[in-house]
């Protein structure tokens, strides 16, 4: 037989860690090195720029030789990394894309040597049983009184978005009526706010839903009388329907008043689903878990933990208080799940998603929830609510800027004082372009605003202080 070409050595067995090792010191030295010739949040130059080191560094991409794996490692983590976005800089606090933990970047690279796939129990035996063990404890965070609260490992908050329609659209599915059996039942009708993620109408279109009655939120948040009215004004004129709510809109961070939402659902039938993505790491905390009051009330709740639990990723969630909830996600595939093999215990992993192919995305969140705790976590986001808080203290104090609102999570939105739209957004792209500092941008009822989203729990007061001075150095005079 041939012997397999150089770099060829897998990362599995007992000699694949060995096999690792002298490249993960190539990794992470480009790693460093990468950082050091970026020196910034963000690469300076723009998308040209960087699109033309990339080109002149990793040329030819696809070589008729390979250069090597030593050589191949050291240039392309290099060159990404010195083109990268680093959500660890302070200064990078644009969108939700959080700085991941050491920890949990580690415990990923152990589930990318050991690749499970986590669609049949006989290609992730451990990883199966850590799943259901892990994701089942999260679900009870969410749901502390169900009993069996169970939750879906997803890529993040659009795809829990999306099981939660599809859920919902399933519960309400029985075709035709009492009176007349022939006669198509109505679908599913969504009802959201303005301040909703685009991916529930995005879903909605996605599942052959009507399009959501997107009721106003000019304060920020949905409000119960907002919903009382238009669900009183289609009793009788529709079928079924959804309300969603969002605990951490990506706009400003706004919760919607949970409880009371839950209460108007109650109210008129209707089903009731939370967009936690973004605030349902708020459950790790003594302190501020009190805002997601009512979380516990909806039928499903999604989750991130790769923006405010510091995870690679894809770290997503959708919890629900009990298995039946799940039910319509059955689907039987004989290679897979067999029945006979399903009735001689072997676990039903296809049922657990849309997917088949899935990583085993559940190992870092499980060894970041083991080494950490509640109480490690909680305060890890404390610490980021509470630079949240500090960053609005400066921005009010300051004579030249004006505040949006008190922030309710980690997302702060200011402006330079009479600063109009065309301003704000040359200033955000200058700082883009300068890779000084990299802010978002948010759209309210008021006008266009700067959006500082806090992720970093090392963040200090000097770290807000100088992002200040860098928009305030910017501003016409």
């Amino acid at each position: 037989m041939t012997v397999p070409p150089a770099g060829t050595a897998l990362a599995g067995g007992t000699n694949g860690p060995r096999a690792l090792r002298p490249l993960l010191d190539t990794v992470l030295d480009a790693l460093t090195t990468g950082a050091e010739d970026r020196a910034g949040p963000l690469p300076p130059g723009g998308p040209d720029t960087v699109t033309r080191a990339v080109r002149d560094a990793c040329h030819p991409v696809f070589p008729d030789h390979g250069t090597g794996p030593h050589t191949a490692l050291r240039t392309l983590v290099h060159t990404l990394a010195a083109g990268a976005a680093d959500p660890a800089d302070p200064l990078c606090a644009a969108h939700l894309h959080c700085p991941p933990l050491a920890l949990a970047t580690a415990a990923d690279l152990a589930a990318c040597a050991l690749n499970p796939s986590m669609d049949s129990w006989d290609q992730a035996p451990a990883a199966s049983a850590l799943e259901a063990l892990t994701s089942r404890a999260l679900a009870a965070l969410v749901y502390p009184q169900a009993t069996g609260p169970d939750a879906l490992i997803t890529t993040g908050g659009t795809e829990s978005n999306q099981l939660a329609l599809l859920l919902a659209r399933e519960a309400a599915a029985p075709a035709g009526t009492a009176t007349d059996p022939h006669r198509p039942a109505r679908p599913l009708q969504i009802v959201c706010g303005a301040n909703a993620h685009h991916s529930i109408p995005r879903s909605a279109w996605l599942l052959g839903l009507p399009e959501p009655l997107t009721l106003p939120t000019p304060d920020g948040i949905l409000t119960p009388d907002t919903v009382h009215t238009c669900l009183a004004n289609l009793a009788g004129r529709a079928g079924p329907v959804l309300l969603t709510a969002t605990a951490g809109t990506t706009d400003s961070g706004a919760i919607d008043p949970l409880d009371a939402l839950a209460d108007v659902a109650a109210q008129h039938g209707a089903r009731f689903h939370i967009d936690a993505a973004y605030g349902g790491a708020l459950l790790f905390s003594d302190t501020h878990r009190s805002a997601l009051n009512g979380l516990a009330r909806a039928h499903t709740v999604g989750l991130d933990l790769h923006k405010l639990g510091w995870q690679p990723v894809a770290a997503g969630l959708l919890a629900v208080p009990g298995p039946a909830t799940l039910a319509p996600l059955a689907h039987q595939a004989d290679y897979l799940n067999a029945d006979d093999d399903t009735e001689a215990g072997l676990p039903d992993l296809l049922s657990r998603s849309l997917r088949t192919t899935r990583r085993p995305d559940i190992l870092k969140i499980a060894v970041t929830l083991k080494a950490l705790g509640r109480h490690g976590l909680g305060e890890l986001v404390d610490h980021t609510l509470a630079a949240a808080q500090t960053l609005a203290d400066l921005i009010e104090a300051h004579p030249r800027y004006e505040l949006h609102s008190r922030p309710a999570l980690s997302t702060v939105l200011f402006r330079p004082t009479g600063a109009d739209d065309t301003t704000l957004a040359t200033i955000r792209r200058t700082l883009l372009t300068d890779g000084r500092a990299v802010l978002g941008r948010a759209t309210t009822p008021t006008g266009l605003w700067l959006k500082a989203t806090l992720l970093n729990p090392h963040t200090q007061p000097g770290d807000l202080t100088s992002l200040l001075k860098l928009v305030e150095g910017h501003i016409p005079r």
